[in-house]
């Protein structure tokens, strides 16, 4: 055997403790011999000494400053320890040294895909494929750029057949794992992690994002197991004890999840999350009055913490006396805390103590000028005293204090709705309308409306597969007020798919402009419209059972739609949300909507929508699609009505959300203060008003 053979095959063998004494034996016999001081290194770094890895390799590079493979092996340490920049410059030289250097090229390839410079990330693979281009670690490298590109078919390809072919190796399986995810393919991308985290146990990211994964397929307790043995003992970080604590609440399993978030929350009590789901614990356990002691021993030591105070009020009925007394002390602890101030002027907001909440709202504005809240307060103050021109004043000389440009859009849309409350209409609607004619190049367009079908009927209404799930599509028109629909569905427990309106939509043609007019057409098979949202619905609703019914809210409505749904996807039904069309357009010019459509000027806002709403018209005047036509005018603002209406519409039990959670709208018929400023777009929607059955006037 060589002078290094006995540490050589310690290392093969993962044996660290043998490694790192045969290296140290061989150092210390050769305290000069570069290799001798790598593998030391090698060894150090297996038994996950760091430091002294890198210090042993930095001694060899001093002793073999040309040696590439010794800069090389620095950069991984470098890797260790996410000293990138470090690393880069390591790498450089290794390159520097040996052109060929293919494991050079591969982390370079790496370092650059993590700081998201995919061109060089190709660049650098495309040297290592011409050096070794059957290298397992060339395709992982290929399809995690695929994958970053965005391309997760084509990743997908390059590592699956990858690993196949080289099914031991770590790297690529990781990627593997990754591409999975990227396609939604979760019990896939488990299979693959749990392989790896066999291979090492003790790897802690692998084991979180196992966790994760579970527990997006429905899996919590099964998550919450996966993460046990990172809390067993006292020396789990505070995050750790919270994140399990959390999937424990998701589980059910409330003992053990208040154990662990309240020992989070009393090492960290800064840590909102861990605060949050021990109020929720101690409520699922109907233990409150431990909570109030709890909290009170937490504030007796850290009494500047807002998010304990405001843990604590909520074991408070908050129009009762305990509620005060706890807002008080809060104030008294903190007298400078604007939250402080905040929650004892609501408190005296609703005791009717006006003239003792606006004082508190004047020490806010004086501690934070511009505080949206406070200047609300004062605001409403001044226009139920009658003071309109005050009130207007205060709202312009806001302008002033806006830090930038979005500030001052909000400080304008705080103007409109002031001019609204003030009586002068014509003023807030030309507010309203400058505000939406200078945001239309960063909306999206109004989507197109197709015309009714010439000469020719709608195709049969295919029959639903048994045992087929239920689909239930929502959707409401700009001023609807959709959103409250879907929150109340959503809190009701229904898997409501919202993904439409989120950075990365369904890929499907339920989410394409032209797809009603391609459908109308013939452009457009209904078989493949049908498939083509099948196929979506898996990722799109990670951790739901495929049998479970389909909850889709929808971007637009077109009746062009209904050649694609009746043949293709029978089972689905539609709910639509309605109001007076007429408080629809003063809803959608004054709040916006959940889509940002751009409005270019208020008569054509006003005719788009009046084409949109006469396709729900003919829609429920010929009943082309089962439907219910659901009127808020009189139930939006009102959770427990709302609530009921939604109930005798789908036949369902449905729970009632807080009423502080629905900010108060235009009451229904608030469109005829407008009549005058608004005529014209009003002329165009009355028509379909009357369609829909509103009253002409």
């Amino acid at each position: 055997m060589s002078d290094h053979a006995t540490t050589i095959d310690a290392l093969r063998r993962g044996a660290a403790p043998e490694a790192l004494a045969a290296a140290r034996e061989a150092v210390a016999a050769q305290p000069d011999d570069a290799t001798a001081l790598r593998l030391l290194a090698a060894a150090l770094r297996l038994s996950g000494e760091r430091e002294a890895a890198l210090e042993a390799i930095d001694r060899a590079i001093d002793l073999a400053p040309d040696d590439a493979n010794l800069h090389l092996e620095r950069a991984g340490l470098m890797l260790d320890g996410r000293k990138l920049d470090e690393a880069q410059a390591s790498l450089a030289r290794s390159v520097g040294l040996d052109p060929n250097q293919f494991p050079a090229y591969i982390i370079q390839g790496q370092l650059a895909l993590g700081r998201g410079d995919l061109d060089e990330a190709e660049r650098l693979a495309r040297t290592a494929a011409r050096i070794a281009p059957e290298h397992p670690q060339v395709a992982a490298l290929e399809g995690s750029i695929a994958l970053r590109r965005g391309n997760a078919d084509l990743g997908l390809a390059i590592l699956s057949k990858a690993a196949q072919r080289w099914p031991d190796e770590a790297q690529l399986r990781h990627a593997l794992g990754f591409a999975y995810l990227a396609k939604g393919h979760l019990a896939f991308a488990e299979q693959t992690f749990r392989g790896l985290l066999e291979r090492k146990p003790d790897n802690r990211g692998l084991r979180v994002l196992l966790a994760d994964l579970l527990r997006r397929q429905g899996r919590p307790a099964d998550a919450a197991d996966m993460l046990a043995p990172l809390v067993e003992g006292d020396a789990a970080p505070p995050a750790v004890r919270r994140l399990v604590g959390e999937i424990e609440l998701q589980a059910g399993r409330n003992e053990r999840a208040l154990e662990l978030l309240r020992d989070a929350m009393s090492r960290q009590p800064r840590d909102r999350r861990a605060i949050a789901g021990a109020v929720e614990a101690w409520r699922r356990l109907d233990r409150m009055d431990e909570a109030r002691a709890a909290l009170d021993a937490a504030l007796a030591t850290h009494p500047e913490v807002d998010d304990l105070w405001r843990a604590r009020l909520a074991f408070e009925p908050f129009a009762q006396d305990s509620a005060r007394k706890v807002a008080q002390r809060w104030l008294a602890e903190s007298p400078d805390s604007v939250a402080a101030m905040e929650t004892m002027s609501t408190i005296h907001d609703s005791a009717g103590e006006g003239d003792e909440a606006e004082a508190l709202a004047l020490r806010i504005v004086e501690r934070q000028p511009g505080h949206a809240r406070a200047e609300l307060r004062l605001i409403d103050g001044l226009l139920q005293r009658g003071d309109n021109d005050a009130a207007v004043a205060r709202v312009k000389a806001l302008h002033g204090q806006a830090p930038d440009d979005a500030a001052r859009r909000n400080v304008d849309a705080l103007l409109a709705r002031t001019l609204d409350r003030a009586g002068r209409r014509a003023d807030a609607v030309s507010t309203w309308s400058r505000l939406h004619a200078e945001a239309v190049d960063r909306r999206l367009p109004l989507p197109p409306v197709t015309e009714a079908p010439e000469g020719r009927g709608w195709p049969e209404q295919a029959e639903a597969q048994e045992g087929a799930p239920g689909v239930l599509l929502v959707w409401g028109a700009p001023g609807s007020m959709i959103e409250r629909v879907a929150m109340t569905l959503e809190s009701t427990g229904l898997p409501v798919s919202v993904d439409r309106y989120r950075p990365n939509p369904p890929d499907d043609d339920l989410q394409r402009y032209d797809s009603a007019q391609r459908l109308r057409d013939g452009d457009l098979n209904a078989s493949e419209f049908g498939r083509r949202w099948r196929a979506a619905l898996p990722g799109r609703r990670p951790g739901i059972p495929a049998t479970a019914p389909v909850v889709d809210w929808l971007l637009t409505w077109d009746n062009a739609l209904l050649h694609g749904l009746r043949p293709a996807l029978p089972e689905a039904r539609l709910l639509v949300a309605v109001r007076d069309p007429r408080d629809m357009f003063l809803d959608w010019l004054a709040h916006g909507a959940p889509v940002q459509f751009g409005m270019p000027d208020v008569l054509t806002g006003a005719q788009w929508l009046a084409r949109t709403l006469e396709h729900v018209a003919e829609l429920h005047e010929h009943d082309l699609l089962p439907h219910r036509l659901l009127k808020l005018d009189d139930v939006a603002d009102e959770p427990e009505a709302l609530a009921k209406v939604l109930a005798d519409a789908l036949g369902l039990h449905i729970r009632t959300v807080p009423k502080a959670s629905i900010p108060p709208r235009f009451a229904a018929g608030h469109w005829r203060a407008y009549a005058e400023p608004l005529a014209e777009a009003f002329a165009v929607l009355t028509p379909v008003a009357r369609r829909l059955g509103y009253p002409e006037a």
